[in-house]
């Protein structure tokens, strides 16, 4: 059996997270199991179910510039301690040079770097990734990506396998009796409904996504926005809301376990993001049929339902309205045999990265 050390910032209940369950669930255990190295010092949400899948969890220092020397050190024992691992994959974009430094000192022989975004988060170790970024190739065998602009912002020319942010389709398809019983958990009756998933940081772009609702709520004032995520701008965006006067259509939902039915409680999905990758989250809104509107700086290739359409950030809020507008009266049709076959389906895609594993091992 070959083990994979998934190198990862923790592992809780978020986009390449979630994918990287997705692939952990399907794939063939009894050839290829996952391991996951985590630079958190705490449990994350899926934690238990890796164990359960056979799986361990390791918990590595944070990757702050003052720990790195003492993150090698932990590093240089813990690969003496696991020479079991032939293969470490890590997806934690530009800082993936750091473990995958490690992994090279320590002799592993198939060091792979994956690719999620488009951009790099503007933090203070912003100077510090980009460095990073422009070294990471040497510290890597082997490269991946979830689409093609994501594997040239990271990699640039070199050659890099893409691995789909693929979903298990059936937990997303439209349910109405679903859409009915979640709307009525929620309190909400017959209300047009904007959706977002997605962590409440910069990238996300959040404070934008409240101007768009608030300009559109005065020519439609049965709507409602639901945001689904935590993180570090949620008060800032629950002040605007209240500057706005909005806390009665703007719900804050938190971290939820029940993402997958609360697609079918919206009626459009809007995320006008900074830079991503390919979002797992702009996948399944499309798998559960929703019209979906994303910024210019979501890649394209995120796009398989009709009912999707880019705007630019620098367009007028009139016009974000408007094309949220022209979906109003949308059916939530599906054509399942499409969707079956798209590239996006777990049960068809987990076969590639199972192959990807394999024919890797045979060339150690």
């Amino acid at each position: 059996m070959i083990r994979v050390l998934q190198c990862v910032n923790d592992m809780h209940r978020a986009g390449l997270e979630t994918m990287l369950m997705n692939y952990y669930r399907n794939i063939d255990r009894s050839k290829i199991q996952f391991d996951f190295l985590t630079h958190r010092p705490y449990k994350s949400d899926y934690d238990d179910e890796i164990i359960s899948l056979g799986g361990k969890v390791y918990y590595a220092p944070r990757l702050y510039p003052q720990n790195y020397s003492k993150y090698f050190k932990w590093m240089e024992q813990f690969f003496k301690e696991h020479p079991e691992y032939k293969i470490v994959h890590s997806h934690i974009d530009a800082m993936s040079y750091l473990p995958l430094k490690a992994a090279k000192r320590a002799g592993v022989p198939v060091r792979i770097a994956h690719s999620h975004n488009t951009s790099i988060d503007k933090d203070f170790k912003y100077i510090l990734k980009q460095y990073f970024r422009s070294r990471i190739n040497s510290v890597t065998t082997d490269f991946c990506a979830c689409g093609e602009e994501a594997g040239k912002f990271l990699f640039g020319d070199v050659r890099y396998t893409i691995i789909p942010n693929a979903i298990d389709i059936s937990k997303f398809l439209f349910a109405p009796e679903i859409r009915r019983k979640k709307r009525e958990e929620l309190n909400i009756k017959n209300e047009f409904v904007i959706g977002h998933v997605g962590r409440l940081s910069y990238q996300k772009n959040h404070k934008f996504l409240v101007q768009i609702f608030n300009k559109f709520v005065v020519q439609n004032p049965n709507s409602m926005l639901l945001l689904i995520g935590v993180g570090e701008k949620e008060e800032e965006i629950k002040k605007q809301v209240e500057g706005f006067g909005l806390g009665e259509k703007v719900k804050f939902l938190g971290n939820r376990t029940d993402v997958n039915e609360l697609y079918q409680v919206m009626d459009i999905f809007v995320m006008p993001s900074f830079f991503e990758g390919v979002p797992v989250v702009g996948i399944e809104a499309q798998f559960a049929g929703l019209p979906c509107i994303f910024s210019d700086k979501v890649p394209k290739e995120v796009k398989f339902n009709q009912k999707t359409d880019f705007l630019g950030l620098d367009e007028p809020l009139e016009i974000w309205t408007k094309t949220i507008e022209k979906y109003k009266n949308d059916s939530r049709e599906q054509l399942l045999g499409e969707l079956e076959n798209s590239f996006y389906n777990i049960k068809k895609a987990h076969t590639l990265l199972e192959n990807y594993y394999l024919n890797l091992e045979t060339r150690e």
